[in-house]
């Protein structure tokens, strides 16, 4: 493993000690760089930590984009149920009056995909009756390494979908499935004759003035200033890493094809959170917890005990970046980050960075 280098921490905003040593604990774990944007009762608060580039010692650009992964559902989500709040659909109408020429069940609703109970199959891939997962379209390891330049046709995508066995009857189970929202992409451009980006730009990008985020986009290139990631993995029983700071993410459309920065997602949670894109019976419907995950409309509704109540989204993309979106449901509190990998797996040492991080800024009191 290369040693990252630790340049002097940057932050703007008040003097948080606490948040920058949270930053840097990410770091420390072996992440490469991470941003992190934090709004509360003291205002607005961003630091920085780690290298733009393995090897360097120049930190990560400020504002800099990633592939944000998974947080784009919320933005789709969103995009939805504006669609509902206009009458132009029902949350509780089949996906297939609208999309019938993909031979969907006919039970399978709005809702369904957007809180994850359809049971339509994850073209990503699944866990296997034994627990170990089994790969769809190509999604990690050298298979994807090798393919991460592909472009994928939303259509495609479900297809390969709609050829695998559903895991359960529509709406009797709860399972996590990006198929969900790549066809809540197509139900959005059926409906508006639009395509989704076009659609992102005029509703939710253009008036939140979100300049640096990019949604549907296919070209391998992140366009703004941005830190380098990179991905681990075995190859033929060598551990191998590469710069994917390159990719495509046309293989998650309206899934996970969202390139933003902490400052934008910051943007973006505080707007949809303080009832500036949706009406609020339909913002309450999407902070409400359902099924065995607590899975609102496009957000996770999670409870932290003493620390009240977060809802959140975060996203990876399938290698070298991250993104955080979480809040308060009031969005009195929100954080939001962009993370780049090193040369370390990550995922055995995330989980507990991610805990520190939540309490820090939703358990703590800062008044």
């Amino acid at each position: 493993m290369q040693k990252i280098a630790t340049p002097a921490p940057v932050a703007t905003g008040q003097d948080r000690p606490e948040l920058q040593q949270a930053v840097q604990a990410f770091v420390d774990a072996g992440f490469a760089a991470m941003e992190l944007r934090v709004h509360d009762e003291h205002g607005d608060w961003t630091g920085r930590a780690g290298v733009a580039e393995l090897g360097g010692t120049t930190p990560p650009p400020a504002g800099g984009q990633a592939w944000a992964g998974s947080v784009a559902k919320t933005f789709t989500a969103t995009l939805v149920l504006q669609l509902v709040a206009e009458g132009r659909i029902g949350l509780d109408t089949p996906v297939a009056d609208h999309l019938p020429e993909l031979g969907l069940d006919a039970r399978i609703t709005v809702r369904m995909l957007l809180r994850h109970t359809s049971g339509l199959y994850n073209y990503t891939g699944e866990l296997g009756p034994d627990g170990t997962f089994e790969m769809g379209l190509p999604s990690m390891g050298r298979e994807w390494v090798d393919n991460r330049f592909h472009t994928y046709r939303p259509e495609e995508l479900v297809r390969f979908a709609l050829a695998k066995p559903a895991r359960f009857e529509p709406g009797t189970d709860q399972s996590y499935s990006n198929t969900n929202y790549t066809l809540a992409l197509l139900l959005i451009e059926k409906l508006t004759g639009q395509s989704y980006a076009e659609q992102a730009q005029q509703r939710i990008l253009g008036p939140l003035g979100l300049s640096g985020t990019v949604v549907s986009a296919t070209s391998p290139d992140l366009p703004g200033p941005h830190a380098r990631g990179y991905y681990r993995y075995e190859d033929g029983g060598e551990s191998k890493v590469v710069d994917v700071s390159r990719q495509n993410p046309s293989l998650l459309a309206g899934a996970g094809d969202l390139i933003s920065t902490a400052e934008d997602l910051s943007t973006f949670i505080s707007a949809l959170l303080g009832g500036e894109l949706l009406p609020a019976p339909l913002l309450a419907e999407m902070r409400t917890p359902h099924g065995k995950f607590g899975l609102g409309l496009g957000l996770w509704v999670q409870d932290l005990g003493d620390g009240g109540t977060i809802v959140h989204h975060n996203g990876g993309a399938p290698g070298g970046y991250g993104a955080l979106m979480i809040s308060t449901p009031d969005a009195t509190r929100t954080l939001t980050a962009t993370l780049t990998t090193g040369d370390t797996d990550p995922a055995g040492v995330f989980p507990a960075a991610l805990d520190t991080l939540i309490k820090t800024v939703f358990c703590e009191d800062v008044s």
